[in-house]
């Protein structure tokens, strides 16, 4: 760290309660957002108190640093970059405050949207406005951006919505706005004053605008001043994009949620058509009208197989409308008329369904909220860029811009997605280019400005939603022509050194869309077994580099990064769109960063420095230190955010690398070195297992574990058996080669269920042979070594992969199938062992490999698993591991255990459980993992169940640690319905 910035993160971290980070690798992971922009900033501040935010802002002021606020970063115009202070609300300040009767909130700047009102269901209300990244959006960027969403017809925009706020200034004064009048005292008297007299300036310019929606963009200065002369301040602000002040809470207005809820699909042959067609349809009073083209149903057919039933191949476009009504009667007749009319006539749909059901509405909604993110799925040369994206023209010229807009794309040789909200003619529109050609960053520049001019020409506007950012602010000096004088007339009034935000809205200097671009070009020497890694930017780079005389620096990768997936391919797919740092109760990424909420726990933070060292803006040395460490450690290798990422970026893997770059040079922890051979210690521990048993059981013995080895005195570690498993297997003589014919499977054994519970593999055996399958376990295989994967020591779970892998190929080339009873060990081989080694075996390996339900499964739709089950009356509560929800996305364990008569199954969909393997038994992540589970520890206990039931040894572990339930692999009850197990039934008995 610089001297400057050594001073400047001393002196705020004196002044300041909160955070505070001016270090490279923490701004790198701030100096870019959901755009396709970069801007490296001087330093972060995370305030806990409104006092934080006034004093940095005070400290700004002195010495003339700019202010840049920020959300979860998820802006795709760029808004939220800038080279001075970035403040983060998201780590503290997320409170939320429901009035009595729910029909008022006050919000935090921090707050997240889909939190809001999932805090307002119970008052049977939500917030009205809904863009579509109200999952991690922040209700500071909902009013900074005065977002509106696809219910626009319904509830307006967040600008509609607001009582009050309170906002620090560019000096540090802390403001309360609301109504004020010019002669009231003090600072919001001046600025009401100020807003009266430009208002009073520029009204017929104002009176004369026939844009629709009226003035949506830029600082808005209609519908602010009353009859009486009085200002509402709060009104003015939303939209301003932190560009006149800093908002620190504000008051809300909400609504009541809609009684009855109708939505219909119709869907065409042609966009032209389905525009027409959604236009018409307004008529019937509609509160909301999405259109989607082609690209946009293609991907959610590719990545929902529900989508790929409902939707049919010969659509181009769909049109989504919903009404509301009070009527469950009346909604079925409107809905039937709505369906005929849009059926009906030149611009009718060739097929459309309607639904009143929510399960089935939801469904719907989703092809609109989560489809749209995952347009970065895209692969190739080209992708949809975000920087025309936000567009407004009156609904009724919809059609003819859409028309214009694709000629303008062809005159310029290319193509785009389009999705509009047609009720208040919104487009957002992404063209398809490789911003690693210099030739595109010119078309970006030029297909920007002539569609700019096409929404002129038209009566719209750009920019009136998703912010103008770095992306579209240059436009407006053109868009409002001599209402530009009043836009800077306001900005001098608020913040006339320019300070907040500047480069945004308003400003003598704006850059050009193409400016400011994320690098792409891979700027140092990769190598990977003394091999170097040539991609297509580097010989130049280097070349360029030595040139100059410095020293061009060398990074050795540890993983297998194929030339389709390279690791520069892979840390450039991430796009930050912040998905990775939602709270919904329907997805799980990332489980860590819902514990500890802040920038360098989510998965997109990993990305962001792996792409700092490829690009050369942060040393491979950064990597190796301790800051680096604290990074990549709030990761556990789940893999939810490599399941759920709109992207689907591997984070996984590239958190593997950083880490074991780490490794590389420092070794392991003594706490991590024991979790990745404590196969090797049980193995050792299993020869006097009665004295292994006391050990683990002392107080004072958990004491010196935890005091020496870091293993938490709190958790109770599961006890050793006298006959591990292998020794079970070879006395029954499983052990043993089986000869040719026949289906037979080779199981790969676990730790768990080799030393301490071997009645799973002895179930295993029983369901086996119980279907006519032959059993091989092999005594020379060796643990997974998936907890050294996670701690990063990738040279060590390389020798054990090459191990396992050369003794499970053979045996799969002898016609064996692989399987597994641990939901971790399946991934390694999978997963894993392909990016350790990606030789033909490892690639063998996991494509014969499976968990043993999913096995059995396929077993059962194949028509090849005996089904002469026992009656079992139980009613068990199951969880589904993240491991194996990776693998399996259609639970096949409950499944199968259905298939009992008299077996009742409830899901629990509550996350992870937060053991993460051995990660729960340390110290130091102890406190965590239980914060992490403790949504589904308490489903667990207040389930009105017997027991529970998982695949994975640490989530059992963490259930029973946390909610006191027993807790069976499903397995054992396969095997016990069977009745080939009566063994178990002292565990059955709770049933």
């Amino acid at each position: 760290m610089d001297i400057d910035r050594q001073r400047i993160q001393d002196d705020l971290r004196g002044i300041v309660g909160g955070d505070v980070f001016c270090d490279r690798l923490m701004t790198q992971l701030y100096a870019s957002d959901a755009s396709i922009y970069q801007v490296e900033p001087l330093g972060v501040v995370r305030p806990r108190t409104v006092a934080d935010v006034m004093a940095t802002a005070q400290y700004a002021a002195e010495h003339e640093i700019s202010l840049h606020p920020r959300g979860t970063g998820s802006g795709v115009a760029g808004e939220s970059l800038g080279n001075g202070l970035i403040i983060d609300f998201t780590r503290y300040m997320r409170r939320i405050t429901i009035s009595p009767d729910g029909s008022r909130v006050v919000v935090q700047s921090g707050a997240i949207l889909a939190e809001v009102n999932r805090a307002l269901r119970d008052h049977q209300r939500w917030f009205g406005p809904d863009p579509v990244t109200r999952s991690v959006t922040t209700m500071g960027s909902v009013l900074a951006t005065n977002a509106s969403g696809s219910h626009y017809m319904r509830s307006g925009s967040a600008r509609d919505t607001i009582e009050s706020m309170r906002v620090v200034t560019v000096d540090g004064e802390l403001l309360d706005l609301s109504v004020h009048h010019p002669n009231d005292p003090g600072t919001p008297g001046r600025l009401a004053r100020g807003i009266a007299e430009i208002q009073s300036q520029f009204q017929p310019l104002l009176d004369a605008t026939t844009t629709a929606p009226k003035s949506r963009g830029g600082y808005r200065l209609d519908d602010v001043v009353d009859a009486s002369g009085a200002v509402n301040l709060a009104k003015f602000m939303v939209g301003t994009q932190g560009t006149l002040g800093i908002l620190i809470d504000a008051t809300v207005r909400t609504e009541p949620i809609a009684t009855h809820r109708g939505v219909v699909l119709c869907f065409y042959h042609r966009l032209d058509i389905a525009a027409r067609g959604a236009v018409a349809a307004l008529k019937h009073g509609l509160v909301a009208c999405d259109l989607m083209d082609r690209r946009l149903l293609q991907i959610a057919r590719d990545t929902d197989p529900r989508f790929a039933e409902l939707l049919p191949r010969e659509a181009e476009a769909m049109v989504l409308v919903e009404i509301q009504s009070e009527s469950l009667e009346d909604l079925h007749d409107r809905l039937a008329a709505i369906r005929e009319s849009m059926s009906t006539g030149h611009d009718a749909s060739f097929a459309s369904l309607d639904t009143v059901k929510q399960s089935e509405r939801d469904l719907y909604w989703q092809l609109s909220r989560r489809v749209i993110p995952r347009l970065y799925r895209f692969k190739g040369t080209e992708s949809p860029v975000p920087f025309i994206e936000d567009v407004a023209v009156p609904s009724q010229r919809l059609p003819a811009v859409l028309t214009a807009i694709q000629d303008t794309l062809k005159r310029n040789q290319a193509t785009g997605t389009l999705f509009a909200h047609v009720g208040h003619g919104q487009l957002h529109l992404r063209p398809f280019l490789d911003l690693r050609q210099q030739a595109d960053h010119k078309r970006l520049h030029t297909i920007s400005k002539q569609i700019a001019e096409v929404v002129w020409e038209h009566g719209g506007q750009v920019s009136v939603e998703h912010a103008a950012g770095l992306s579209r602010s240059y436009l407006l000096p053109a868009q409002f022509g001599d209402l530009w004088q009043a836009m800077g007339q306001v900005k001098r009034l608020f913040d006339p050194q320019h300070r907040l935000n500047p480069g945004k809205l308003f400003g003598a200097v704006l850059q050009k869309p193409n400016e400011n671009l994320r690098p792409t070009a891979q700027t140092i020497d990769i190598s990977s077994d003394n091999r170097i890694i040539v991609e297509a930017d580097q010989p130049s780079a280097i070349a360029a580099a030595e040139q100059a005389g410095r020293s061009v620096p060398q990074l050795q990768v540890l993983q297998q990064w194929p030339a389709a997936r390279m690791i520069t391919t892979v840390a450039q797919s991430c796009n930050g769109c912040a998905r990775c740092r939602t709270t919904s109760p329907g997805e799980r990424q990332c489980p860590v960063f819902r514990a500890t909420p802040r920038e360098e726990a989510s998965p997109r933070a990993k990305a962001n420095l792996l792409r700092g060292v490829l690009s050369g803006q942060l040393s491979v040395d950064d990597l190796t230190g301790e800051r680096a460490k604290e990074i990549t450690d709030l990761c556990f290798n789940c893999h939810q955010c490599r399941l759920e990422c709109p992207a689907s970026v591997d984070i996984p893997k590239i958190v593997g690398e950083l880490k074991s770059q780490y490794v590389a040079t420092n070794g392991l922890p003594v706490s991590d070195l024991l979790m990745g051979r404590i196969d090797l210690v049980a193995a050792f521990a299993s020869r006097a297992p009665w004295l292994s048993n006391q050990l683990i059981r002392g107080k004072f013995t958990r004491w010196i574990a935890e005091k020496l080895f870091g293993l938490s005195a709190a958790r109770e570690l599961p006890p050793f058996v006298r006959e591990t498993f292998l020794r079970h297997a070879h006395r029954r003589r499983w052990t043993r080669p089986l000869p040719q014919g026949g289906l037979k499977v080779l199981y790969f054994v676990d730790q768990f269920a080799n030393f301490h519970d071997p009645d799973i593999g002895r179930a295993l055996g029983e369901v086996l042979q119980q279907n006519s399958i032959g059993i091989y376990v092999p005594l020379a295989q060796s643990g997974s070594g998936m907890a050294r994967i996670t701690a990063g020591d990738l040279k060590g779970a390389r020798k054990i992969a090459r191990h396992n892998v050369r003794l499970l190929a053979d045996a799969v080339r002898s016609g064996y199938t692989v399987i597994a009873t641990e939901p971790a060990a399946v991934l390694c081989l999978k997963h894993e062992y392909p990016n350790l080694l990606d030789d033909e075996d490892a690639h063998l390996v996991a494509e014969h490999s499976h968990e043993a339900c999913a096995y059995l499964w396929n077993l059962h739709q194949g028509g090849r698993l005996s089904t002469e089950f026992q009656n079992i009356d139980a009613h068990i509560a199951y969880h589904q591991p993240c491991h194996l929800r990776v693998l399996d996305p259609h639970q096949v364990g409950p499944k199968l255990l259905e298939l009992i008569p008299g077996m009742e199954i409830e899901r629990i969909e509550a996350g992870c459980t937060g053991m993460a393997g051995t990660w729960g038994l340390q110290r130091k992540n102890y406190r965590n993992s239980l914060r992490i589970g403790w949504p589904l520890i308490s489903a667990m206990r207040s389930a009105k169940v017997s027991m529970a039931t998982t695949e994975c040894s640490a989530c059992r572990m963490q259930i029973e640690h946390g909610s006191g339930r027993s807790t069976i692999h499903p397995l054992k009850l396969l095997a016990y319905a069977y009745g080939r197990m009566p063994k178990i039934e002292k565990e059955l008995q709770e049933i």
